[in-house]
């Protein structure tokens, strides 16, 4: 198994950059998550380590070997894709063997991958159905085995989940986590949800219009993020944003009608910054205040509370226990210091 690097990779189509130079090292055996929203780039640069996008400047290499210019097939990956793309007249066994039937690798040989990898996959009572006799969740082990089967350096997964119902996506996450520890492969797995991101990977790219944001591990990502925008895609629900300004003591912070202290260093009084706190890291002080409950989520265990402040801002609260706030409240909040983040508005750069 090998790692992958990109250095200063680009993608124009036409006089139009949607992969702004990007510089990231994956290491062997590691699993990566590309997460960000749609539009940013991240199955585009999915597809260029693929081979199925040409790669218009830099260099992307997989172990030792540049395979900038080389055919997907000779890279030694396998790619998972959002639709199964399975032969429907073929059975489960058939459609897993078939990539090393057409390359020529003997019968024996290919019965013996496809039963390695349905044993890793828990599909031997499927191997002699077709396509149409199996579930969604089925169809994706299927796919994935289809790649194991061809011992690939790289698996490269595009939105394999997002057809699947919630509770399918939930069993292939563990499913898919379990492979990753079994077999030790390098993955790289691209999502738009940022709950497949914190839960499945080692490193997280955070990736926005054609960008990285920012790499790291999951917590990393939710504790120490770079920016504003880091700090509210990673964690759900969001991370809540208010207006403020630096006075002496903190920051003066309209929404909540006080000045709140804070552990960061501050630019000069005046300057305009954001403030961020997470809706787990607030506490509700029931019957007092000027933040009206709108709206309170109950989930069972939890209940998300939506605030409306003064300012028209929205406050998002996680509640747990008994005691919860209703909707038509009227409540304040408290928080830690050190659970505030202090975000440049201008520049939206964090300010530690």
């Amino acid at each position: 198994m090998t790692g992958v690097t990109l250095n200063q990779a680009i993608k124009r189509y036409g006089d139009v950059q949607v992969i702004h130079g990007i510089d990231l090292q994956i290491e062997d055996g590691e699993f990566c998550v590309f997460v960000g929203p749609s539009g940013c780039g991240k199955s585009t640069l999915l597809r260029m380590i693929a081979g199925l996008e040409e790669t218009s400047d830099g260099k992307i290499a997989i172990g030792t070997r540049d395979v900038t210019r080389m055919d997907p097939s000779e890279r030694g990956v396998a790619m998972v894709f959002q639709t199964y793309a399975l032969y429907p007249h073929m059975s489960v066994e058939e459609n897993m063997g078939f990539g090393l039937k057409m390359n020529g690798v003997p019968k024996g040989e290919i019965k013996e991958k496809v039963q390695k990898a349905s044993d890793i996959l828990k599909l031997d009572q499927y191997l002699d159905r077709k396509p149409k006799a199996l579930s969604g969740g089925q169809r994706q082990r299927v796919a994935i085995g289809r790649a194991i089967v061809r011992g690939p350096e790289v698996f490269l997964f595009d939105e394999p989940l997002s057809n699947l119902d919630a509770e399918l996506r939930v069993e292939m996450r563990v499913e898919i986590a379990r492979l990753h520890k079994e077999i030790g492969a390098t993955m790289i797995y691209v999502t738009h949800d940022q709950v497949e991101a914190m839960t499945l990977a080692d490193k997280i790219v955070v990736l926005r219009l054609g960008n990285i944001e920012q790499v790291g591990a999951p917590l990393e990502l939710y504790r120490d993020p770079d920016n504003k925008f880091v700090a509210g895609f990673i964690g759900s629900p969001a991370m809540n944003f208010l207006a403020g300004t630096v006075a002496e003591g903190g920051i003066e912070v309209p929404g909540l009608g006080r000045t709140v202290a804070v552990e960061a260093n501050l630019p000069a009084a005046g300057t305009s910054v954001i403030v961020g706190i997470r809706p787990e890291h607030i506490e509700v002080q029931m019957g007092q205040g000027a933040l009206k409950a709108e709206l309170s989520e109950a989930l069972g265990g939890v209940s998300y509370l939506h605030l409306d402040t003064p300012t028209g801002e929205r406050i998002i609260v996680e509640e747990r226990g008994d005691e919860r706030a209703n909707e038509g409240d009227t409540v304040d909040i408290s928080f830690e210091t050190r659970r505030v983040y202090v975000f440049d508005a201008k520049t939206e750069q964090r300010i530690r």
